[in-house]
């Protein structure tokens, strides 16, 4: 297949879902399109119209689509009545089609307590994780086995990611549409979408993009929107100012006023992040290196060394 193909999300839903935990991330992916983030969605279920726990009747298709390793299998919270029999588990059709899609080699997404979910089918075993903080303890005396990760928005291990409370499916969509597309990309899509393109655990809330955009001046925003597209090329002064029609002393004065880096400086910080978030998905530092636009994981470490 080719990668520019646009890569499928299934969201997999059980009665009683939650429509955030489904509906967040779908707006995230689907919002993705108007910037370069090809995705397309589709909704299975074991029945073609699935109650969610809100009141509103989802339709969902009953056959799974064929997917690659590139595509994303989704399982949303849902909610459990005290009393109810069935707990978290899957049913079992659903179960079996997330076990396939992670043993080829495909990515498995969590949002809040669908973690549970995939703990039962055996998929977070020796894995760090994580859910919303009411249910971690639960998470971690009902499966052992699980290293439970608590209070961070989101974590990734292996193919398997999951995400906090319900809201943080958000966040999880914007960082995995990072790591396909890249930080502007994604950054683009928060923007649209009104919210803070946040990172993970004790990294700064929100990213270096949202962080330095906060201002007024047109000069600098123009400045950005080359840098952020172009971050992982070598960028100079002169022709970036050139190409804004504008002195070298102008734009580094409205820029260092405006967000308080120099151009230079802000590009090397959307390295570094962009760095971060693949590494933390498993790339090897060389990969991640030329990935950032180093020639070898030396350059990178320089950086590091220097922030």
């Amino acid at each position: 297949m080719s990668t520019d193909a646009p890569r499928t999300v299934v969201f997999v839903l059980v009665p009683g879902v939650e429509l955030l935990d489904v509906a967040g991330p779908a707006q995230v992916f689907c919002e993705a399109g108007e910037y370069g983030g090809d995705y397309r969605l589709t909704y299975v279920a074991d029945q073609p119209s699935v109650p969610s726990h809100q009141g509103l009747g989802l339709s969902a298709g009953t056959a799974w689509p064929d997917l690659s390793p590139r595509d994303y299998v989704v399982v949303p919270g849902w909610h459990v009545p005290d009393d109810a029999e069935a707990g978290r588990a899957l049913p079992e059709v659903a179960r079996v089609g997330v076990l396939a899609h992670h043993a080829a080699g495909g990515q498995v997404v969590s949002v809040c307590a669908g973690a549970f979910a995939l703990a039962d089918a055996g998929l977070l075993d020796g894995r760090r994780a994580t859910t919303h903080h009411e249910i971690q303890d639960e998470l971690a005396r009902c499966y052992p086995r699980v290293d439970v990760v608590r209070d961070v928005l989101h974590v990734s291990d292996g193919g398997i990611h999951t995400s906090a409370g319900i809201a943080s499916g958000i966040d999880l969509a914007l960082h995995l549409l990072a790591v396909d597309h890249g930080p502007a990309v994604a950054a683009r899509t928060a923007r649209a979408l009104v919210v803070a393109a946040r990172r993970n655990g004790t990294a700064p809330q929100e990213s270096a993009m949202l962080r330095h955009r906060d201002h007024l001046a047109d000069l600098v925003h123009r400045a950005q929107d080359v840098i952020d597209d172009r971050y992982a090329e070598s960028l100079r002064l002169p022709v970036l100012a050139a190409d804004l029609g504008v002195s070298e002393r102008t734009l580094t004065r409205a820029f260092v006023a405006a967000t308080g880096l120099t151009p230079l400086r802000y590009q090397q910080t959307l390295r570094l992040e962009r760095a971060e978030a693949l590494a933390g998905q498993g790339w090897t530092q060389e990969s991640v290196a030329r990935a950032v636009g180093f020639s070898d994981a030396r350059m990178l470490r320089r950086l590091r060394a220097a922030s």
